[in-house]
C-alpha cells in the first residue's frame, strides 16, 4: 500500500509568529479575517459540482465517482459529477479554472494534465498556476504488453530486437498526447530506440488490434492487461513502477529487467480552482485521505492495480510540479506534436 508519504515526503513551510505585530494592526487583521471564517465554517452548505474532463466509464471518471462518494457522506453535501470531455481534457479543466473558488466546483485530472503544460503552447490556463492543489487520489503504474507472438519475451529482447529493426517495431496508444504514448517516448529515449506510434482513439480499439498482432506493443494500465496477460492473449513485457504489482505478479519491473529507475504511470489527482480558500482545500485534503484509506477502498484499488495516495496539498503541489518538468523534458527530447 502506497502511503501519503510514500508518494513524496515535502518540507512544510516554516510558521510564523503574530507577536511582532502592534495591537491596533491585529486587532485589524481579525476583524479583516472574520466574514471569510464565517464562509468556510459554513462550507458546504450545498452541493459540490466535480468536473469530470473525459467520458464515463474510465479511470478518470472511476476514481472521481469513488472519492466523490466517500467526501459526500463525510461532508454531509452530495456531490454532483458532471462529465465533459473534449480537447485531451482542456475542455472540463478549463471550466473548472474559470469556475467560482468557493468550494463548491472541482475536478479530477490525470497525468495528460501535466503534458498538455508542454504539448500545447496555447491553454486556457496553467496547469500548475490556475489551481489550489487538493490530493492525489491514486497512481496506476503503467505496464508495456506485447502482440502474443512477438519475437521478444523480456525487456532486453526488446530493446536488441528494436536497435537491430530501427523503426519497424509498432506502438499503439490512447491517442497522441495521452500517458501511453509518452511512456513508449521516455522508454525510447531511456533505452536508445527507435519505435512507429501509431495512435488510436481510445484504448479499447488499440488493445484488440495488439491481441490481433496489427500492433507489437502499447502500454496502459495495469487493470486494462491484467485478465488478457492471464488468458495469454498478450504477454507482459515489464511493469514501469518501482516494485511489482500483485495483479501482475508475473511480469517483472523495468528497473529488475535491465532499464534502471524506469517509471511511469498516469494518475487521478483532485484541483480546486485558484483562490479557493485555504480551509476548505485543507478539509478537502483531510476527509480525502481519510476516503482513500478505509480498508474496502485501499483493498479495492490495489485489486485494480493501483496505488493508494491521498497527499496533503503540499505533497500534491510538489508532485503535480514534478510530473509537469519530467513530462516537458520528454515531449522536447523526442519531439512530440500534436495535431490540433
Amino acid at each position: 500500500m502506497t502511503t501519503r508519504r510514500d508518494v513524496l515526503a515535502t518540507a512544510l513551510p516554516a510558521t510564523f509568529g503574530l507577536a511582532g505585530l502592534v495591537p491596533g494592526l491585529l486587532a485589524s487583521l481579525i476583524v479583516g479575517l472574520k466574514p471569510g471564517i464565517g464562509r468556510a465554517q459554513e462550507w458546504p452548505a450545498k452541493p459540490i459540482r466535480l468536473i469530470v474532463p473525459y467520458t464515463p466509464g474510465g479511470y478518470t471518471d472511476n476514481m472521481s465517482r469513488l472519492l466523490g462518494e466517500g467526501l459526500s457522506k463525510a461532508l454531509g453535501q452530495p456531490f454532483v459529477f458532471d462529465n465533459k470531455p473534449g480537447a485531451n481534457s482542456q475542455i472540463g479543466t478549463g471550466m473548472a479554472a474559470t469556475a467560482a473558488p468557493d468550494g463548491y466546483t472541482l475536478v479530477t485530472v490525470i497525468a495528460a494534465h501535466a503534458a498538455n503544460a508542454s504539448l500545447y503552447p496555447k491553454m486556457p490556463y496553467d496547469s500548475v498556476k490556475s489551481f489550489e492543489p487538493v490530493t492525489l487520489i491514486s497512481i496506476a503504474p503503467l505496464l508495456m504488453a506485447a502482440r502474443p507472438d512477438a519475437p521478444f519475451n523480456t525487456a532486453a529482447e526488446l530493446i536488441a530486437h528494436a536497435k537491430a529493426n530501427p523503426g519497424k517495431v509498432t506502438y499503439g496508444s490512447s491517442g497522441q498526447g495521452a500517458a501511453a504514448h509518452l511512456a513508449m517516448e521516455y522508454f525510447c529515449l531511456q533505452a536508445g530506440t527507435e519505435m512507429t506510434h501509431i495512435p488510436y482513439k481510445g484504448t479499447a480499439p488499440a488493445l484488440t488490434d495488439l491481441m490481433g498482432g496489427q500492433i507489437d506493443l502499447m502500454f496502459d494500465t495495469v487493470s486494462a492487461f491484467s485478465q488478457q496477460i492471464a488468458a495469454k492473449k498478450v504477454k507482459g513485457i515489464g511493469v514501469a513502477s518501482a516494485r511489482p504489482m500483485a495483479a501482475v505478479a508475473q511480469v517483472p519491473t523495468f528497473d529488475a529487467s535491465g532499464l534502471p529507475g524506469f517509471e511511469a504511470a498516469t494518475w487521478a489527482m483532485l484541483l480546486a480552482p485558484k483562490g479557493t480558500p485555504a480551509t476548505i482545500v485543507d478539509r478537502l485534503s483531510g476527509e480525502s485521505a481519510k476516503v482513500i484509506a478505509t480498508p474496502a477502498i485501499t483493498a479495492r484499488l490495489e485489486e485494480m492495480g493501483l496505488q493508494p495516495a491521498g497527499t496533503t496539498p503540499a505533497e500534491t503541489a510538489a508532485f503535480l510540479e514534478a510530473e509537469v518538468a519530467k513530462w516537458g523534458r520528454v515531449v522536447r527530447e523526442a519531439k512530440v506534436k500534436i495535431d490540433q
